[in-house]
């Protein structure tokens, strides 16, 4: 990939010694108290009119939402057809926390790219690298005996593993690369509505992945599932290569340096009165989340068995494609702060009672609805970022929430699974703990599971409580207000 110059439309050139002339875009460079670089010559709407430019970010959106379900489908799947043959849940487990774990990690590096090089630049590289990386999966699985695949104790299973890994996390560049796109191509009182339709297509990758990887593993084994997916990310890659975006002149000038800016990715939020503080609400919720992750599976494991539980949940998961849809269609009003305050009031009281007893419509019900609630949480933390952050540092400030808020869950859940196995659970299923509990929560096996969730949604309410009183609350909502009036005078 190598970095995008600047393409002149018209008007001087720059001299030879590299020094803009008053036609080309200058960049300010970034002041003591925070001031923002300036390129306003990058983009340029006027080429197409909005409804063009929603088509191309419905073909990008379709085109990421392909890719999306493909790396999940194969990652799922490999978690899937990894337990089944070894029974080992340490393998599973470091599996799932390398991917986590290598995603907070890599967010920064990809937001600093997305900030360098166009956005489709970025996009048909993550593309391509998850693509050569299938490929290679693909070999090393014909040329390798299963056994020695499948033998912890040998490289060739770390090595599979990680190959997919990469490629897997490699194309989550791409949905940082992807919200930049809502900034470029949608109007500003329409981005609230387009964050909504990414939500959506993060629904739609939920529903479609539980339910496939594991018809896929058990029916086309490993072999047949790396085909499919190969496939299928060849063919979201030829698409991409179709999609134009003229409107992206050239990559906006940007302060970021190197391959991992984190000193400017930190400077680029801290710049913006609050919005560290946003940021870190996120990833309390997602803290929060993180009980969900490590115990709704369980609890749906006590209740349902394992074929129908697998049904149970991609129906519960449809209530991500809902939520986004409805964001889609009626936005998030004119603060959208609010609405993701009020959207977790919501899922903090539904997550503590759609387990107060032991009920399989309660369960599957209450899922439902707090997974059309996270769309909400999404898409206005997204909305507020595309409205008061310029767009050379969108992709760094994107990054770098990415980087906190995926770290937060895995955290929660490997510190509330062994609370909740060494303590909880036995204090709930013994008889003094049992009594105690019934009033409140019911009789059952999983009331200890229940007495988690119950105590999660409780801190969730009270901390979004607390957020409304805040001053950062007042001066994000402010801020965002300033930038919204300013965008509909300009346009």
């Amino acid at each position: 990939m190598t970095e995008q110059e600047p393409e002149h439309t018209g008007g001087s050139k720059a001299p030879d010694d590299g020094r803009p002339t008053d036609a080309v875009a200058v960049t300010s460079a970034p002041s003591p108290d925070g001031a923002h670089l300036t390129d306003p010559g990058a983009v340029d709407t006027s080429l197409r009119s909005p409804r063009e430019r929603s088509r191309t970010f419905a073909g990008i959106l379709v085109n990421t939402a392909l890719a999306n379900i493909t790396t999940s489908y194969l990652w799922f799947a490999l978690t899937f057809w990894v337990y089944l043959e070894t029974r080992n849940v340490i393998a599973t487990g470091v599996i799932g926390g390398a991917y986590m774990l290598l995603i907070a990690l890599s967010s920064i590096s990809f937001g600093t790219f997305v900030d360098r090089y166009r956005k489709l630049t970025v996009m048909r590289f993550a593309a391509a690298f998850t693509l050569v990386m299938f490929v290679v999966s693909g070999a090393m699985f014909l040329l390798t005996p299963i056994t020695s695949l499948l033998d912890l104790t040998q490289p060739w299973f770390w090595i599979f593993t990680v190959i997919i890994l990469v490629g897997a996390v490699v194309e989550n560049m791409r949905n940082i690369a992807l919200s930049t796109t809502v900034t470029i191509l949608i109007e500003p009182d329409r981005r609230a509505n387009a964050n909504g339709l990414v939500g959506m297509v993060q629904g739609l990758m939920f529903v479609v992945t539980s339910v496939l990887s594991g018809l896929s593993v058990g029916l086309l084994g490993m072999g047949g599932t790396i085909v499919v997916s190969l496939v299928l990310t060849a063919l979201a890659y030829v698409h991409l290569l179709t999609l134009r975006m003229p409107e992206e002149v050239r990559a906006a000038a940007t302060d970021a340096h190197g391959g991992f800016d984190f000193r400017g990715s930190l400077a680029a939020v801290l710049a913006i009165s609050g919005l560290f503080a946003l940021i870190l609400f996120s990833t309390f919720n997602n803290f929060v989340g993180g009980v969900y992750m490590a115990l709704m599976d369980p609890y749906g494991l006590e209740m349902f068995p394992v074929e129908l539980w697998g049904t149970f949940f991609a129906v519960g998961a449809t209530g991500f494609i809902v939520g986004g849809a409805l964001i889609g269609k009626f936005g998030l009003g004119s603060n959208p702060l609010r609405s993701m305050l009020i959207a977790v009031v919501l899922m903090g009281f539904l997550g503590a009672v759609f387990t107060l007893r032991e009920w399989a419509w309660l369960y599957v019900v209450g899922i439902w609805l707090y997974l059309v609630l996270v769309p909400v949480v999404e898409a206005a933390e997204q909305t507020v970022i595309q409205q008061v952050v310029p767009l050379n540092r969108q992709g760094r400030v994107f990054g770098f929430a990415m980087a906190f808020e995926s770290a937060a869950a895995p955290i929660t859940a490997f510190l509330i699974a062994p609370i909740a196995q060494v303590w909880i659970i036995p204090y709930a299923r013994s008889a003094e703990g049992s009594a105690q509990l019934a009033p409140l929560l019911g009789e059952g096996t999983s009331r200890g599971i229940a007495l988690v969730f119950l105590i999660a949604g409780i801190i969730l309410v009270a901390a979004a409580l607390l957020a409304f009183m805040t001053p950062v609350y007042r001066r994000v909502s402010a801020s965002y207000a300033e930038k919204a009036s300013q965008s509909s005078q300009e346009s």
